[in-house]
């Protein structure tokens, strides 16, 4: 069985791999390593939704096999946020699917949308399940390069005029991981104009719609776009907004012909998720908007702590306006380096983890993902190994 696997041989080898080995290494040394690597919530999922968990499974009826789709109640929550959160209204059976965590959701998508030589508009850098998905799937990736000195609309205009065939789908991501963009309503309906006008299938991306910092400016939903429902789908997560990552709980929204296809799929592989999971995610989505409110100020606290003491150590970061993430230039004097390069310096020297750019698109590869996924104290830690990093290899540029 000497053959190559078509499909594995279209995949690189996974960048935060290496990482990843290198901090496993460095703490089998018994080095600590302040880990702003993966955007792994360290936050205990709230105490409602652990009891509503606990306490469902003690019946054993929800042992069983579970509903693919999502059981009623937990499609039926998903639609009301919507409906408070963004005035969207959303039918529960046939437009509303759970998924098991955004990423799955996304990937069955290009499963079922996907004809092999299938042209898909992503943006680079991006989240790697948003080119990769539809890379297994078997489809022809065009990339936007996504900057913030390039325009969106001209950028995608040259795409979709050179893309033969022409392409079947855009994916957006607003916040954007790792850049954490944001965009308002306008965007949208420029948005839904141009993919109406060019038959084009829409994927949003909104697992951050909860991580926000300017509280007079909440992420928009594209579904709050006339129209939109007729050319768009959008993905959510509860890992951050409720800190439930390990639940591997989202969910798939809007057009119906789309959310469809999603669901046939699903039926062949999957039963959904865990029956106790998906009651204890409905109590989540019903949850007073303070145990939302809590978790954002965490967030936002830990940013305004990063930003600060990054900054009096020698490297200034963007604050960002929203997701988890700050999305941060390599630093003099090591901007003849590449992400990787620096990632694994400032982990060798620094005892510092963050995330290669070069893991979410070739345009990334200037910058770190930082995640904010330790305390305030261990960043402050952070701020001091930094300083100490930078100051030796400023005086070393210097000799």
């Amino acid at each position: 069985m000497e053959n190559e696997f078509h499909r594995i041989q279209r995949l690189p080898p996974y960048v935060f791999e290496s990482v990843n080995k290198l901090k496993a290494e460095a703490r089998a040394k018994g080095k600590d390593i302040i880990d702003f690597g993966m955007g792994n919530p360290d936050l205990p999922t709230p105490t409602h939704i652990v009891e509503k968990l606990v306490e469902t499974v003690r019946n054993p009826r929800t042992h069983r096999y579970s509903a693919s789709k999502g059981i009623p109640g937990l499609r039926k929550a998903q639609a009301n946020y919507y409906e408070r959160r963004f005035g969207v209204k959303l039918n529960p059976d046939t437009e509303v699917i759970a998924t098991l965590g955004s990423k799955e959701g996304f990937a069955n998508m290009a499963q079922a949308i996907t004809d092999p030589g299938d042209v898909i508009l992503v943006p680079n850098p991006t989240y790697p399940i948003h080119a990769f998905g539809f890379i297994i799937s078997g489809a022809t990736i065009r990339h936007l390069p996504n900057e913030t000195d390039t325009d969106f609309f001209e950028v995608l205009d040259q795409a979709v005029v050179h893309s033969h065939p022409k392409p079947k789908a855009l994916v957006l991501n607003y916040p954007g991981n790792p850049t954490a963009q944001v965009v308002d309503l306008d965007f949208y309906k420029e948005v839904v104009a141009y993919a109406k006008k060019h038959d084009i299938i829409l994927l949003s991306d909104l697992a951050y719609a909860e991580i926000y910092f300017d509280d007079d400016n909440p992420p928009p939903s594209i579904l709050q776009i006339e129209g939109a429902k007729d050319v768009a789908v959008e993905f959510t997560s509860l890992s951050k907004t409720f800190s439930m990552p390990g639940w591997r709980m989202g969910f798939a929204v809007g057009n119906e012909r789309l959310i469809g296809a999603l669901t046939r799929i699903k039926s062949y592989l999957d039963y959904g998720a865990f029956t106790p999971i998906q009651v204890a995610a409905a109590a989540a989505l019903d949850s007073p908007e303070e145990v939302i409110h809590d978790i954002r100020q965490v967030y936002k606290e830990r940013r305004d702590v990063l930003v600060d003491v990054f900054h009096r150590s020698g490297w200034d970061v963007p604050a960002p306006q929203a997701t988890m993430f700050a999305w941060a230039k390599i630093p003099e004097p090591f901007t003849h380096m590449k992400s990787l390069e620096f990632s694994t310096l400032l982990l060798q020297e620094a005892d510092i983890a963050v995330s290669p750019g070069i893991g979410f698109g070739e345009y990334g590869d200037d910058y770190v993902r930082i995640a904010l996924v330790e305390n305030e104290q261990r960043i402050r830690q952070a701020g001091r190994n930094l300083k100490r990093f930078m100051d030796t290899h400023k005086a070393a540029a210097k000799k």
